[in-house]
């Protein structure tokens, strides 16, 4: 079975397991998924979502991608969040991502929270490389009637293993298995 193709099966099992986090606000991945493909971004699905959909059980209840983020891409990012008041999220300020950081200035990862959920873009993967690598070898799916690139099976238990939280290794393991039944 291809990847894409067990990806696809494995968004309808994401979806039944979907819960109301603690704190009562729904976190809408898909709808932000959308918003982040409408806004032409060009970016790959990572983290705990990404293992979701190649086959893991854990569940998350947030969004990491990973994402060149030029001035261009964070006016981007800023223009398709505008109403979600995005801030950032590890700050004990809620300082809002729109005013923050400055125009022009260099951001290698951003952690935001938004009315749809937290969402970590990152530059860098941690054990796999920059966007390029990681885009390079992620495939292509199609989710909540968009396109979108998602870390491939390996980069994802690599980047896994090097995070090294048991949280992350539990996740490699459990990811192990699905790669060996997928051959």
């Amino acid at each position: 079975m291809s990847s894409a193709l067990y990806i696809t099966r494995q968004r309808s099992i994401w979806r039944s397991r979907w819960k109301t986090p603690a704190g009562g606000s729904v976190i809408d991945i898909n709808r932000l998924l959308q918003r982040l493909c409408d806004a032409e971004i060009d970016f790959v699905i990572v983290g705990g979502f990404a293992a979701t959909l190649h086959g893991s059980s854990l569940v998350t209840r947030d969004l990491d991608i990973c994402a060149i983020l030029s001035k261009e891409n964070v006016g981007k990012l800023r223009d398709a969040l505008r109403d979600l008041k995005p801030a950032h999220r590890l700050t004990s300020q809620k300082i809002s991502f729109l005013d923050t950081p400055d125009p022009g200035v260099e951001v290698h990862n951003l952690y935001l929270r938004t009315d749809f959920g937290p969402v970590d873009i990152l530059s860098s993967i941690l054990g796999v490389g920059e966007f390029d690598r990681v885009r390079a070898a992620s495939i292509q799916v199609e989710l909540f009637e968009r396109s979108c690139r998602v870390i491939s099976l390996d980069d994802l238990i690599r980047a896994k293993e090097a995070l090294g939280r048991d949280k992350d290794l539990l996740a490699a393991k459990e990811l192990r298995a699905v790669r060996e039944k997928q051959k």
